[in-house]
């Protein structure tokens, strides 16, 4: 379980004080709506490690995770922007997921599994600047499959995506989600993302978490 008591931050520059209480369980996808400004971006930033709190808890399963810099929390984060590099293939860019070390053999053989996962088999040695959006987003998840950490943030991931592709991605992360156990938090400004997705749901107005 994920659970923060009372996280307080003043964002720079902002009035708006934060304080944030909320748990999110293993295997289900918890969403985090507001208006734009509310602060949804903020809580995942805090979570992520890249703004520290002023006070309260954030704990994993018991663990303090706000002593730990942003390179050792046990989190991933899925953007809007795809965080690829195009230079790079599809299967490289899947390795970066990977421990240094890691045996070429060994390698070869998650990034392959990982992307049959996503549904994209074979395509390693295709560049990353001619696939589609969608398509990028399935390699970033694959990138997280390898990655092996238990807590997964959605920042508007398929905000630019057609509607197609769109629902093709809400399967697939909720299915990665409930079968790998992963804690996901969803920021969304779109009510059928969370309609669809979301097994408990939060509400962010001035500064603070509403359950429902």
């Amino acid at each position: 379980m994920l659970q923060t008591d009372r996280l307080a931050f003043a964002h720079p520059g902002a009035s708006r004080h934060y304080d944030l209480s909320f748990a999110a369980a293993p295997g289900e996808i918890t969403a985090i709506s507001g208006q734009s400004g509310s602060g949804k971006s903020t809580l995942l930033d805090l979570v992520a490690g890249f703004l520290t709190p002023e006070s309260g808890s954030l704990t994993l399963d018991g663990r303090d995770l706000i002593p730990l810099p942003p390179e050792a929390r046990p989190v991933s984060i899925l953007f809007q922007s795809e965080t690829l590099f195009d230079h790079l293939s599809a299967g490289r860019n899947i390795a970066l997921g990977l421990p240094k070390r890691t045996p070429r053999a060994e390698a070869d053989r998650r990034i392959a599994a990982a992307l049959a996962e996503v549904g994209l088999p074979g395509i390693e040695a295709q560049p990353a600047a001619t696939l589609s959006g969608g398509e990028k987003q399935r390699v970033a998840l694959a990138r997280t499959l390898l990655r092996n950490r238990p807590v997964l943030l959605l920042d508007e991931p398929f905000s630019a995506l057609d509607d197609s592709t769109r629902n093709a991605m809400r399967q697939l992360v909720r299915g990665l989600t409930e079968r790998h156990r992963w804690i996901t938090m969803l920021v969304s400004h779109h009510a059928d993302d969370i309609e669809a997705l979301a097994a408990r749901r939060y509400r962010l107005e001035e500064g603070r978490l509403i359950l429902g």
